[in-house]
């Protein structure tokens, strides 16, 4: 093989691979002088002149000529001043000698494991671009095409054909994908995997949706809205806390858009996902209020442990937790700090608090009741023991028990 048709090669495989001439140029070069070490044991006195444009590649042998009876004839950087002569007949005692070498005769063993050489050190080189290009990306949005769906992720492919992968974890639960579809997703992180990075993107993150919004309201991406935190139940519900620093411009219409039109499309990515965006206050008593919305707050009372008890009317507590204690979830990690829902009761004489079970019903159990809004035995037994479990997440025995033990209490009063 002639050095063009070698060069050549190499250049269509580098180019293959997405490799810019000037990294293919010091990638040659090395694996060049790494066939030259093999053979000669040192790369000294040796010079690789590429013309990739060309085609051509030179290697050249430099001598220093010495007297044929010298000592120094047995380094392996001199020529006997004879042998110098033969080449050119002026030649001196302290010149140099270039010689050319020709790059078949590394023979073709050597040239295949330059190959690989230069395979390996393109893979290197990609890794370490695909790595530090989607390390930078880290929290945006991007858009690639699925390449297959397995059990626990689906594999996809970028523009330059580089995998990155949506865990079953990272996706929304109505996610449905196949073969060729589209997909957004945030870049939630970047790993490395035996030196192979391995892109793991995300549709459940809270990020996802912040990125969104920022994609469909031009106040946010122009910084005149601000979203102040995104909490998320992936699929089923969001709250967004959102801030403008225009007094003129309202931040949740702007969120929202003429007729729904901003959040709609939001919406649609999120497959129905429900979003409420509220206005983020100071005032800790109004955020809280909109933060519950649509449930109406009768007072609020702040505990020195930093939780927070909000007291309603009765109609209103499953308002404030929500279906499946999705709202009052959420409101205390949008708040960070646990909200604890009490019914107002119009005649508190006519029912009994649930802490007057304490010794018939373990504590644990009793403060789950409490967490959900369920604080005194006829908000209990105003719920099916179907809607009890759904609720708390207590076990069905466990709730057949304590409706045992309110009936006896009942029956004592």
């Amino acid at each position: 093989m002639d050095s063009k048709t070698l060069v050549k090669s190499f250049a269509e495989f580098a180019q293959a691979r997405g490799l810019d001439r000037p990294t293919f140029i010091n990638i040659l070069e090395h694996v060049i002088k790494t066939m030259i070490c093999r053979r000669f044991g040192v790369d000294d006195h040796f010079d690789v002149v590429i013309n990739a444009t060309e085609g051509d590649l030179q290697i050249w042998r430099f001598k220093r000529i010495v007297a044929d009876n010298s000592e120094e004839l047995a380094q392996p950087d001199t020529i006997g001043l004879s042998e110098a002569k033969k080449l050119e007949s002026d030649f001196e005692i302290g010149e140099e000698v270039a010689e050319e070498i020709s790059i078949a005769s590394f023979g073709r063993r050597e040239i295949a494991a330059a190959k690989q050489a230069l395979l390996q050190k393109i893979k290197e080189i990609n890794k370490d671009k695909l790595y530090e290009k989607y390390a930078q990306l880290v929290g945006d949005i991007v858009t690639a095409e699925v390449y297959q769906t397995l059990s626990r992720e689906v594999i996809l492919l970028d523009d330059h054909a580089n995998e990155l992968v949506l865990p079953r974890q990272e996706q929304i639960p109505k996610d449905r994908f196949r073969k060729g579809d589209y997909v957004r997703a945030v870049v939630h992180r970047v790993e490395l995997q035996r030196s192979t990075p391995r892109i793991v993107l995300s549709r459940a993150s809270p990020l996802f949706l912040e990125r969104l919004f920022e994609a469909e309201v031009p106040e946010i991406a122009d910084r005149i809205i601000t979203i102040k935190k995104v909490v998320r139940e992936p699929g089923l519900r969001a709250k967004v806390a959102v801030e403008s620093y225009d007094d003129r411009i309202d931040p949740v219409g702007a969120c929202v858009g003429m007729k729904g039109s901003r959040i709609h499309s939001v919406v649609r990515e999120l497959h129905g996902e429900s979003i409420d965006v509220i206005a983020y206050t100071d005032n800790t008593d109004l955020y809280i209020s909109r933060v519950l919305s649509p449930a109406k707050l009768s007072s609020i009372q702040y505990t020195e442990e930093g939780r927070v008890a909000v007291y309603l009317k009765p109609e209103q507590v499953s308002l404030a937790i929500g279906k499946g204690g999705q709202n009052i979830k959420l409101a205390s990690k949008l708040m960070e700090r646990e909200i604890d829902v009490y019914r107002e009761l119009d005649d508190e004489a006519h029912d009994i608090d649930v802490t007057e079970l304490s010794g018939m019903v373990e504590d644990w159990i009793i403060d789950t009741l409490k967490r959900v809004g369920l604080d005194s035995i006829q908000s209990i037994l105003a719920l099916s023991r179907e809607d009890l479990e759904r609720r708390t997440d207590l076990e069905l025995e466990t709730i057949e028990e304590l409706y045992s033990i309110i009936d006896g209490k009942l029956n004592e009063s």
